[in-house]
């Protein structure tokens, strides 16, 4: 019997030394500076961030069209006389002026500040969408890498099953095995399989959000990716938390629309004040083109009859300023407990991949070591070894997911804290480690 165990062991050893020999695909590890990559090709090409640069545009343009000095209104015109009583040789019968609004009590200048406040507003939103839009696509890298790395486990396996399948049936033949483990272990094998396309069709789908992110075709080529080594977690601290409430985008947005709510106040407020026109005219006599004379007039309109309609419009504006700064200071306490939140997130996800990675990983490889040379001898079990092989492949797949949950909870604590990338937040997390 023994001639027969050593080509099996020969067999199998060979088998996985040329499984881990083989050379791999070259992969793209998502680093903060691929992203950064990926993130300015998303700018360029997304169509989302071009319409909210043309809205960016059209109201910066808006803003810059706010007329300080209103057209002049120019007036022509006749007369015509009793000339029982006048003739038009000594009064003139051609009317013609000029009448100019005087922007003298500041509606105009409040006029700019509110379209300049409401430019500012669709700048801060459109920032605040390339902010979000990298965010996904962050994550989307992250788990097409995940992905990609969970396929790269189940050819494995399946390289694995094969030699195993290889080695039963060569115990069967020699008479050391059954029937049963062959069979056995062909029907894992063909799970594997099975599971393996499931897991193609998975990567091809994060391939294809990736490419719709940056408004590529869905088939469009993508590198092989692989995920980042794991880094440091985040601590929450008072200068993480005062870093995200001065530069997350949803607070500058809202920041942006209460300067908008204050100047509709201040709007509204010089709504009360009257216009003030400046008027010319002269008088000619049609017959020989002379002139007659010249008028000059001020007219000032009297907005007291409205007073109580300007009272409710300066409430309205009031109210409306009150309701955003409550919804800012509400936003502030959700971006605080949203911090604290991925904070704890990015730990936890630190924890449980270095407990797989020092820990649990190196002891189902032993595990799975002994029971094969158990199996191998005669000794042990199948299910032993079928099982141990399940506990390292379910370790390394949940090691792969706990590194992606990670750097996509970290790509959301960019985004709360208004950072440009990864490595800025990377750099942060160093400073405040680094304060006492």
């Amino acid at each position: 019997m023994k001639p027969v165990l050593l080509p099996c062991g020969l067999l199998a050893a060979w088998l996985t030394v040329a499984s881990e020999t083989a050379a791999p695909p070259p992969l793209t590890v998502v680093t903060p500076a691929v992203v950064s990559a990926y993130s300015e090709t998303l700018r360029t090409n997304h169509p989302g961030l071009r319409a909210a640069q043309s809205r960016v545009t059209a109201a910066t343009l808006d803003a810059q069209a706010v007329r300080r000095w209103e057209d002049p209104m120019a007036t022509l015109g006749g007369s015509v006389f009793n000339t029982a009583w006048m003739t038009p040789q000594e009064q003139g019968d051609l009317t013609y002026g000029v009448e100019q609004k005087l922007p003298v009590l500041g509606k105009e200048t409040a006029a700019r500040a509110l379209a300049e406040a409401e430019a500012a507003v669709t700048a801060e939103e459109a920032e605040q969408r390339f902010q979000e839009l990298r965010r996904d696509l962050a994550k989307a890298l992250f788990a097409t890498a995940r992905a990609e790395e969970s396929l790269r486990l189940g050819e494995e396996d399946l390289r694995w099953a094969d030699q195993m399948v290889a080695a039963a049936e060569a115990r069967y033949r020699g008479g050391m095995g059954s029937q049963f483990e062959v069979l056995r272990l062909q029907s894992d094998r063909a799970r594997r399989a099975a599971l393996l396309g499931t897991e193609r069709s998975e990567v091809e789908a994060r391939r294809a959000e990736v490419n719709r992110l940056l408004n590529r075709d869905s088939l469009a080529p993508v590198p092989s990716l692989g995920l980042p080594a794991l880094t440091d977690p985040v601590p929450f601290s008072a200068n993480l938390l005062r870093y995200a409430l001065s530069y997350e985008p949803r607070l500058k947005v809202q920041e942006r629309m209460r300067d908008t709510a204050a100047a509709a106040v201040t709007v509204s407020r010089r709504a009360a004040r009257p216009d003030v026109s400046l008027g010319v005219d002269g008088l000619n006599y049609s017959g020989d083109g002379g002139f007659r004379q010249g008028m000059f007039s001020l007219k000032v309109s009297l907005p007291w009859f409205n007073r109580a309609n300007y009272r409710r419009d300066q409430r309205r504006e009031l109210a409306r300023l009150e309701a955003v700064t409550q919804e800012q200071a509400a936003l502030k306490r959700d971006v605080e407990a949203e911090i604290h939140h991925l904070t704890i997130e990015i730990a936890a996800a630190h924890r449980k991949a270095v407990a797989l990675r020092d820990e649990v990983i190196p002891r189902a490889e032993q595990a799975l070591a002994a029971a094969h040379a158990s199996w191998t001898t005669g000794r042990g079990m199948l299910n032993d070894v079928l099982e141990a092989r399940r506990m390292l492949l379910e370790a390394r797949v949940m090691l792969a997911r706990a590194v992606a949950e990670q750097w996509s909870a970290m790509s959301e604590l960019v985004l709360c804290c208004g950072l440009g990338d990864l490595e800025a937040l990377e750099m942060l997390a160093r400073k405040n480690a680094a304060q006492p």
